[in-house]
């Protein structure tokens, strides 16, 4: 009986005889898909010379299918009228189908058995996990295969792993083979979908692990939108009871990391349950990257009022088409006449023109921004200081400037990270350059940059910050959007 691999040869022949196609032809869509032998490894197999592992076998045989359906579809028949595909049964359009008709005027809780029916389409089982607002643990959301389970630390797990670096990953536990896949909201990460099939060499599949790909980009999209119709998702993510101010600075907040095909950025803000008087919101767009900053005096109820106030004034004079020095005038103007100069804040705004890299800023009595170039803290951004915001005292103001080169990297934090105490020690400037060095020279993604450096200040603190401290970092860059991409391992 000939084996399998004999099988493959025999047909591969056919079918390259049948398309009157080389094998150079048949090596560069071989490539195309993961392949790794050269071509003159592929045409010594089909000489019945050489051999070839399974894994790259079924790459040739997926591309020479995929080069054979082409072929045939040049020669069908057609029709007077346009006859459309009537849906799949099963596959990558049947599972997408499953999704969208299952949560449509649907709540958070439809999507897992959504989920659960998608999967068996592609011919697998499959759980979600979703991020606790922490980022210690990815919980289970409730399923057929997920109901039992317990939450998984992000910290020395594979699933964790796959989250923090936006890697799929391949592991066999307990004899069960899965695919851990990140599953993002654009470049924002959300969860990890674990998919479980029942032989281990479905694991090196190419097409199996784009499918599941695309499955898990739709599923971050649903989350997103499921999460505004009502509380499920946030039952999942929430680990303990959130501060009043918490809960209404962390509801303002913009995505966590955005970016276009110019410039990234990402943000965090700790206390995740109790942070009161810090912010950050951003705007991008095809010329620009706008962000601001704020940090209001205390951390109560009212710190909380404060920067939520500042946040909406900053968003409603950028929207209004105002300029830089205009939108630091209406946020103050707008502090001073709500609560009278009693309580104020410090930020910063800046305008990336992405397009030259050409940065304007203005620092409000915050801590100076930092400039990181090829890895390294080169300089502090010291000029277009002025005062408080939210305090009669009036100046005139220089706005500081900037000339970014590709790839440079500006760190806004509140001085809640440097200031961060263990007894008597405070954090300090140099250990939160450290960080962003050590972190930004290993080609760490960006929102890991920001994890990593906010776990460190936690940890400081013993987990218990006493006053908010938030990261935000606005990279200017062509290249490091590949690292945000959940495709295959890198």
């Amino acid at each position: 009986m000939a084996t399998a691999a004999e099988v493959q040869r025999r047909r591969l022949r056919g079918a390259l005889a049948r398309l009157r196609a080389g094998v150079d032809d048949l090596w560069l869509r071989y490539l195309g898909v993961g392949g790794t032998a050269d071509p003159a490894e592929v045409q010594a197999f089909l000489d019945g010379a050489g051999t070839l592992s399974a894994a790259e076998r079924d790459r040739l045989a997926l591309v020479a299918n995929e080069l054979l359906v082409e072929s045939a579809g040049r020669l069908r028949v057609p029709f007077e009228r346009t006859v459309r595909d009537v849906e799949p049964p099963s596959g990558q359009v049947a599972a997408f189908v499953e999704l969208m008709v299952r949560t449509h005027l649907a709540p958070p809780e439809a999507l897992a058995p959504a989920v659960d029916v998608a999967a068996e389409r592609l011919g697998v089982r499959a759980v979600v996990y979703l991020a606790d607002y922490e980022r210690v643990h990815l919980v289970p959301l409730p399923s057929e295969h997920g109901a039992a389970r317990k939450p998984l630390r992000m910290e020395g797990t594979v699933a964790g792993r796959a989250f923090r670096l936006l890697e799929l990953t391949a592991a066999t536990a307990g004899g069960q083979p899965r695919l851990w896949v990140p599953i993002a909201d654009g470049v924002t990460r959300i969860g990890v979908l674990d998919v479980m099939v029942d032989d281990r060499r479905e694991l090196e599949d190419p097409v199996l692990r784009r499918q599941c790909w695309w499955l898990t980009h739709f599923i971050g999209h649903l989350v997103t939108s499921l999460d505004a119709r009502g509380d499920g998702f946030d039952a999942v993510r929430r680990r303990r009871p959130r501060a009043t101010q918490a809960e209404l600075i962390y509801h303002m907040l913009p995505p966590r990391t955005a970016g276009t095909d110019r410039v990234l950025v990402s943000g965090r803000v700790e206390p995740t349950y109790g942070v009161g008087g810090d912010a950050f919101d951003y705007a991008l767009s095809p010329t620009s990257a706008q962000f601001g900053v704020l940090d209001a005096t205390g951390h109560d109820l009212a710190a909380g009022m404060v920067a939520a106030t500042g946040l909406a004034a900053y968003r409603n004079a950028r929207r209004n088409g105002l300029g830089l020095f205009e939108q630091a005038e209406f946020v103050n103007q707008t502090l001073e006449d709500q609560f009278y100069g009693k309580i104020f804040a410090t930020g910063v705004l800046g305008d990336l023109d992405v397009r030259t890299g050409r940065l304007r800023y203005l620092v409000a009595g915050h801590p100076n921004p930092l400039l990181l170039r090829h890895g390294r803290v080169v300089k502090q951004l010291v000029a277009g200081r002025r005062p408080l915001l939210g305090l009669e005292l009036r100046r005139s103001v220089t706005i500081g400037e900037e000339l970014l080169e590709p790839d440079d990297m500006v760190a806004v934090y509140t001085d809640g990270i440097t200031e961060a105490r263990n007894g008597t020690e405070m954090f300090g400037l140099p250990r939160l350059i450290d960080i962003l060095e050590r972190e930004t020279l290993h080609k760490v993604p960006l929102p890991e940059v920001v994890d990593r450096a906010t776990r460190a200040v936690l940890r400081h603190q013993d987990g218990v910050l006493q006053d908010d401290a938030t990261l935000f970092l606005l990279h200017w860059t062509r290249t490091a959007q590949e690292a945000l991409e959940p495709g295959p391992p890198r």
